[in-house]
């Protein structure tokens, strides 16, 4: 078990990505709700999400989403995002909105659509190499909807060609993240579906590449705890995207539904060392707020996950091995749940305090007038939103 001042220093370099698209307006299918003041441009997204930063002071990168972050300068939005005390992050990749990908991207029938899917992936790499951003996530809708649609195996086939030639373009210090996700937009077949198969085509392409854990990207009852700590024991476990699901792929606030299940992936996460200084694993948060604030939301997703990762720390490692070697099975449960019933928001007010940060982000982001400020003089243009 760590000692408090042990779990301190663990936050105090434990950081999280937040994604630029959380700060557009989005929704479901049936309604998307816009919001005063949302942002119309990159760079007033990069603005906001330097607002999170400012107040947790654990969220210092921004994931970028291209094209919805397509600017003509990319050297002038990084210096944005530095003169703002932020730097940008991922890249995620889009291949998945362009007519052409109606039938797959680097896995379609047609070697002219899978090259313009690569060529899309070739473009990233270069808006990294200026940028600085050493990750390029990447998450493909490619499936089929029908049995005999196209050839399972011959889909891999493609993908594997195709990821190789990414992979290849790689710089020395820069990833490539393959996510995964079991189904939508396909129903009958999903290219990437599971943890194993982003693992194995990460095996085959090097060490480079990582498997990217969406923890609102399984089949109800996954254990996605035994999946992390797998890639934790193989050294491929690159990349967390963080939210929370009731039904498939929520994209609600990460820890709202189950923060025990949050729990308990902190807690495989530090018995596999990532948390420890040099970590390859990074945490970004892969959210929407479809009726809440925005930069709010943001805020309590940070906290959540600290909470998460503090009582995490707080797990008596010593005793739960002694309990786990002499097979008392409810001895190592009850030693998990003393950790977990603890409140650690004390501490991480404490922690924030040392900071010079306010002990409660949120309610200190409600008093700055940030919020009425943006919405008075974010008039006109059109609002960013999910796709822009």
């Amino acid at each position: 078990m760590a000692s408090i001042k042990e779990a301190k220093e663990v936050l105090k370099r434990f950081y999280i990505e937040v994604p630029s698209w959380a700060y557009g307006n989005s929704g479901t299918r049936f309604k998307v709700f816009a919001s005063p003041g949302t942002p119309r441009d990159p760079f007033e997204k990069i603005a906001d999400a330097a607002q999170v930063h400012k107040f947790t002071g654990a969220a210092p990168s921004v994931a970028m989403h291209i094209p919805w972050d397509k600017v003509e300068d990319y050297s002038k939005l990084a210096q944005h995002a530095k003169d703002l005390g932020v730097r940008l992050g991922t890249a995620n990749s889009n291949t998945f909105q362009d007519d052409d990908y109606k039938l797959g991207s680097v896995c379609h029938p047609d070697a002219k659509i899978r090259q313009k899917a690569v060529d899309h992936l070739y473009e990233c790499l270069e808006i990294m190499n200026i940028t600085g951003a050493q990750d390029l996530k990447l998450w493909f809708a490619d499936g089929t909807n029908y049995p005999g649609q196209d050839d399972l195996s011959g889909r891999q086939e493609r993908l594997a060609e195709s990821l190789r030639k990414c992979y290849d373009r790689l710089g020395p210090n820069q990833r490539m993240l393959l996510e995964y996700k079991f189904f939508e937009p396909a129903f009958y077949s999903t290219d990437v579906p599971d943890w194993g198969t982003s693992y194995v085509h990460c095996l085959e392409l090097g060490p480079k590449a990582a498997v990217c854990v969406d923890t609102g990207h399984h089949a109800p009852g996954t254990n996605i705890e035994y999946i992390v700590a797998f890639l934790l024991w193989k050294k491929r476990l690159g990349a967390f995207d963080f939210n929370s699901r009731f039904y498939a792929d929520d994209d609600l606030i990460v820890g709202a539904a189950d923060p025990f299940q949050l729990f308990r992936i902190m807690h495989e996460v530090n018995q596999g060392g990532g948390f420890d200084v040099g970590t390859p694993v990074s945490y970004v948060l892969d959210q929407c707020h479809n009726i809440e604030d925005k930069i709010p939301g943001q805020i309590r997703s940070i906290t959540n996950v600290q909470e998460a990762v503090a009582k995490a720390l707080l797990v008596d490692a010593d005793a739960l091995m002694k309990a786990q070697v002499a097979g008392d099975i409810l001895g190592g449960n009850d030693i998990l749940m003393d950790a977990y019933n603890t409140d650690v928001r004390p501490m991480l007010g404490e922690l924030r305090a040392e900071q010079g940060l306010d002990p409660d982000p949120k309610a200190a982001f409600a008093r700055s007038g940030y919020l009425a400020k943006i919405s008075a003089e974010r008039i006109g243009g059109k609002q960013a939103g999910w796709g822009a």
